[in-house]
């Protein structure tokens, strides 16, 4: 049975923040708004909850996930940014985007994709996303909350935990949110591809 608390999004509660953190740090799996609809995130370190989110969304170990990270400069410390894709970078963040980038040697090597060790990478525009990261000073490892047999992320708090209350830890009412999934814009190479379009636009990367 998972908890259930009221964040505000304009003016996130802390002392809820830090419960939500703890509950991250003990291996749990947690569905939290950011600014293209809900998400699942746990730790970046926790294999087993990694694995549970695998089983929620009915995906396998090869899916790319990814890091949410506070800023930039966070982001740069999980992936390879050479000067044209830091440009591109620092004018679209924070932003309903996922960078496709390649990973460092500080990212698990689970995590990144194992042919070309790329790994998403985002930095959201939304307080109550922010306000975990910075409780937490680590990226959160996310994945859009998308159910099997759906496109859209989800966007009703209270229809997750209808859904999924014995399967998660925790459920965040940040309040009613968007389904459009992020914009998915490949940097790993030389070449730009928008690989989806989603909740950012996606204009400066066509």
């Amino acid at each position: 049975m998972s908890q259930f608390f009221y964040i505000h999004p304009d003016n996130p509660q802390s002392r809820l923040v830090n419960q939500a953190v703890a509950i991250i740090k003990q291996g749990g799996v947690i569905a939290y708004p950011t600014d293209s609809g809900y998400a699942l995130g746990c730790h970046i370190g926790d294999k087993a909850a990694m694995e549970r989110i695998c089983r929620i969304r009915n995906i396998d170990k090869a899916h790319n996930f990814t890091l949410i990270c506070r800023d930039l400069s966070e982001l740069s410390l999980y992936a390879r940014v050479d000067n044209s894709a830091y440009r591109l970078l620092k004018n679209n963040t924070p932003g309903a985007y996922t960078f496709i980038l390649k990973g460092t040697k500080e990212v698990p090597k689970r995590l990144l994709n194992a042919k070309r060790k790329t790994i998403g990478l985002r930095v959201p525009d939304h307080i109550i996303t922010q306000a975990l990261l910075a409780a937490l000073d680590e990226p959160i490892m996310s994945t859009s909350l998308i159910l099997p047999g759906n496109d859209m992320a989800e966007s009703d708090p209270e229809e997750i935990r209808d859904r999924l209350e014995n399967q998660l830890d925790l459920v965040i009412h940040g309040g009613y949110l968007g389904e459009m999934p992020t914009t998915v814009v490949d940097l790993s190479e030389d070449t730009v591809e928008l690989l989806r379009e989603g909740a950012g636009d996606p204009t400066p990367f066509r």
